[in-house]
């Protein structure tokens, strides 16, 4: 199964997300909370891996509808830290699924390419086994280029980890590098791993919980939240543009909010030194860090 379906659109679908398009604004960045996997599995009765693999078919139409509808960025989260507590049966499945859509979109480069698609992945890959590891540094390197539509992919994540890591990477290169003056709140926000993704607009999430289970804590508070009873494996064409319309119509009350936000972050971002080319330094060397991490980690035997 491609990263990207080839989904055959009915003239109905075409006619609404056309409507949808001319009508109102567009998420520029939508995050899926896919839940429902385990529960599809079960009313199937099918195993819970297959459940998962429905669920990634799914996954790969929803990038369809993204691109096509003019979103230009996605967040998906594939695998909490927390999962680690689930049956060892059930992770190394999980692990073994994920082997499996990696080294297929290394087969899938160049279509990848054709679409303009950056896969990053966002999370703690050190908690990964060390073929997992490799496999996502060489799928994050070999799409680095890609600029029309961002996959960022939440594995080996939850928001209390992110903000640790943070926290840590402040603390690794803080002495050398910048002054306590300098760290703010901005200046942490920086060093999350979405450092060069714009908050989501919108968060979808399927199977009727109505929570966010320790995704982007950091990032949602001008989001615009979507609940679900669907199931994941079975959400449709229709349900994703029911998302979007929700968020067109919701949108304008966080308006005012956003602006306030963007307000404070600027001046945050002054008082702090923010700007300085102390700061602007110790950010471009957490990036070549990373980079670097990824390329050590992709050449490992």
């Amino acid at each position: 199964m491609s990263w990207v379906s080839d989904y055959q659109y009915s003239l109905a679908e075409r006619i609404a997300m056309r409507t949808l398009r001319i009508c109102g604004q567009i998420p520029h960045h939508v995050a899926f909370v896919m839940d429902g996997n385990r529960r599809f599995a079960r009313s199937q009765h099918i195993d819970k891996i297959e459940g998962h693999s429905r669920g990634f078919e799914k996954l790969a139409d929803c990038l369809r509808w993204c691109l096509d509808v003019g979103v230009r960025e996605v967040t998906t989260f594939a695998f909490s830290i927390e999962n680690f507590k689930r049956s060892s049966e059930e992770v190394d499945g999980l692990f073994n699924l994920a082997r499996e859509k990696f080294a297929r979109l290394l087969q899938e480069v160049a279509r990848l390419e054709e679409h303009g698609i950056r896969i990053r992945v966002i999370g703690n890959i050190e908690l990964l086994p060390l073929d997992l590891q490799k496999l996502v540094a060489t799928a994050m390197l070999s799409t680095e280029r890609n600029d029309k539509l961002f996959l960022n992919v939440a594995f080996a994540y939850t928001s209390h980890d992110e903000i640790t890591q943070a926290v840590e990477t402040v603390l690794r290169h803080g002495n050398e590098d910048i002054e306590a003056a300098d760290i703010s709140e901005r200046l942490l926000e920086e060093c999350l791993y979405t450092r060069h993704s714009p908050p989501p607009d919108l968060v979808f999430r399927t199977s009727g919980e109505t929570r966010l289970s320790d995704f982007m804590m950091w990032q949602l508070s001008t989001s615009v939240l979507y609940f679900s009873n669907v199931l994941w494996p079975q959400i449709t064409f229709w349900h994703f543009l029911a998302s979007i319309l929700a968020y067109q119509r919701d949108r304008w009350q966080l308006d005012d909010f956003r602006r306030r936000e963007r307000m404070h972050s600027l001046e945050l971002a002054k008082t702090s030194h923010f700007y300085s080319e102390r700061v602007q330094k110790f950010l471009a060397t957490i990036d070549e860090d990373r980079r670097k991490l990824l390329v050590r980690v992709a050449a490992a035997n």
